[in-house]
């Protein structure tokens, strides 16, 4: 199976719109597939805020830890068998 990724290249983007194109470019992904995002410094908090509110649904991995870029990979997990979503992740 070939992972499907969407960039989102956030340097760019006014800071307070970032986390909210960050979650709906996520929402809008299949189970398996996963986005690359590019951050001009380490999205700890977001990593946070996904633990918070999408507990379980995601992958993350750093394929690039900085000094002037960062880049992650976040793979959206499919729910296990038998558990129920918030609806947040589909």
């Amino acid at each position: 199976m070939t992972l499907t990724v969407t960039t989102v290249d956030v340097r760019t983007i006014v800071p307070r719109e970032r986390h909210p194109l960050i979650f709906s470019t996520f929402a809008k992904l299949e189970p398996g597939h996963a986005m690359e995002l590019v951050n001009d410094h380490d999205p700890k908090p977001l990593y946070y805020q996904f633990q918070a509110e999408l507990p379980g649904a995601f992958g993350w991995d750093y394929l690039e830890r900085g000094p002037e870029v960062w880049r992650v990979r976040i793979v959206k997990l499919a729910p296990a068998a038998g558990s129920t979503c918030c609806g947040s992740c589909q």
